[in-house]
């Protein structure tokens, strides 16, 4: 699959390439405080810092058709990183959306700049219906993105994604393209999201605030 370069303002998304190990893993320990409470972790062994064979893993999954790398700049300077995973073509066509920014970029519009610039490229290149993303419900910058871009709270998820070292609670947010007048990209910047599509219910947020009881056998 070819990976694009998306740009608005002094945001752009490119492709990953193994020559961003370097810059990818210094900004990953300068940011560890940041990041750490929500960095996908594996249940089955330590979470390690070899770049390489996390680039090489995505663009090997960008090869199948699965995935699309992107670092993300900021005035050409590198910011984080946005994988879109999972795409399905056919009868579900969709795919997901996940990020992460240093901490020195946020606040700046450029977390929501690129999910909106690879949310319309999907939609609009690839031809998917739908594109998802879920977060974590103490983390609230995430959620102030979906909240700009108007992703619809679909429900919540219990123990979803292993996340710094256990299965965490998520909040799931989609679009379909049936919801789009204009892009999403478009629409954020023109001031036409719905203030309310990514609220998430009282329900929800009570179910959160407790971690889901774990059985034991006895």
């Amino acid at each position: 699959m070819v990976i694009p370069t998306l740009s608005e303002g002094p945001v752009t998304l490119r492709p990953v390439r193994l020559r961003d190990a370097k810059p990818l893993e210094h900004s990953l320990l300068d940011n560890r405080s940041w990041l750490r409470k929500w960095e996908a972790t594996s249940p089955y062994a330590p979470t390690s810092f070899d770049t390489r064979a996390s680039i090489r893993s995505l663009q090997a999954n960008a090869r199948a058709g699965h995935g699309l790398p992107f670092i993300i700049e900021c005035d050409g300077e590198l910011g984080g990183q946005l994988n879109v995973s999972s795409i399905t073509y056919g009868s579900l066509s969709s795919a997901t959306i996940g990020y992460w920014v240093a901490e020195r970029f946020a606040g700046r519009g450029v977390t929501p700049t690129a999910v909106a610039l690879a949310t319309d490229y999907c939609f609009y290149q690839l031809g998917l219906h739908r594109m998802e993303i879920c977060i974590r419900p103490e983390n609230q910058a995430s959620l102030r993105v979906v909240e700009k871009l108007g992703f619809r709270y679909e429900g919540l998820r219990r123990r979803y994604i292993h996340i710094n070292g256990d299965w965490r609670d998520h909040f799931c947010f989609a679009l379909v393209t049936e919801e789009l007048g204009q892009g999403v990209l478009r629409r954020w910047l023109d001031g036409n999201v719905a203030p309310d599509a990514a609220t998430v219910t009282s329900e929800d947020r009570a179910a959160a605030a407790f971690p889901l009881p774990v059985a034991r056998d006895r």
